[in-house]
């Protein structure tokens, strides 16, 4: 099996295509994010985050659906203010940093709809994320959360329309008993300047109770199954991060298991 272009990758995107990797195919993506002013309204911590490496996974079951593995990482902020907070009680990082594993997200992407020459592509995702970043070093809340996104992709000449709309059910840190409903929004374009290259742009957030969101601008560049990425991003409200930088690639490549079942 030919390993195919890596048309459908994210990076340095959050919004999700709807096209899924491809059958027998496994995308590896990777990189570092470097955030500054990045505050933790539970935990009462604010400072300049460092994630990486950002390891993510994805798997093609078919030409029609794809299962995600994300957030296998760690983070460190260099803490620059404390501040009262909910749980700021339980934080035990009393220097002037703390560091810890991030949460990991496991998700499955369905396409039902094929793009054509009039109509977008157009995919369900869930996903969970689970509980590995803890309340105890100020970056994690210890709660599990629950996505579903309906995923809608048109390419028109040149630009690649991405958008995204669904549903989080976020656990309330505070009181495990509540759950916080919130609406989950996704909006990106990426523009092909020349060939292998393309500017890209996204608005991606949540509006609810737990509100925020972000704005990302970065360039990607494409060599076969290869493509390296980087953005510049800037957070909508208090809860966000001021400003952040990103940077890392992606690999498409045919799975071990489809090399050794082919005869």
């Amino acid at each position: 099996m030919s390993v195919a272009p890596a048309a459908a990758q994210q990076r340095p995107l959050l919004t999700e295509d709807p096209e899924p990797v491809g059958d027998g195919l496994i995308l590896l993506e990777t990189g570092i994010d470097h955030v500054w002013d990045q505050p933790f309204p539970s935990s009462g911590l604010e400072g300049n985050l460092l994630r990486g490496p950002l390891v993510g996974l994805s798997f093609g079951m078919g030409d029609l659906a794809e299962i995600q593995l994300d957030g296998l990482s760690r983070s460190r902020l260099a803490i620059s203010d404390r501040f009262p907070a909910p749980l700021a009680d339980m934080v035990r990082a009393r220097g002037s940093t703390t560091s810890g594993y991030d949460d990991i997200v496991i998700g499955a992407k369905v396409k039902f709809l094929s793009e054509g020459a009039r109509r977008p592509g157009i995919a369900l995702r869930f996903a969970t994320r689970l509980p590995m970043a803890t309340n105890e070093s100020g970056l994690g809340l210890d709660t599990m959360d629950f996505f579903q996104s309906l995923l809608v992709g048109k390419t028109i000449q040149a630009v690649r329309i991405v958008g995204n709309v669904g549903l989080g059910i976020l656990t309330d840190p505070i009181r495990g008993e509540r759950q916080d409903d919130v609406l989950t929004y996704g909006l990106s374009l990426a523009r092909a300047l020349y060939p292998g290259t393309e500017v890209v742009v996204e608005v991606n957030g949540k509006a609810g109770d737990q509100t925020g969101g972000r704005m990302t601008f970065g360039l990607r560049y494409t060599r076969g199954s290869v493509r390296l990425d980087g953005g510049l991003f800037a957070g909508f409200t208090a809860d966000d991060p001021r400003v952040g930088v990103t940077g890392g690639l992606t690999w498409v490549f045919t799975s071990p298991l489809t090399t050794l079942a082919t005869p």
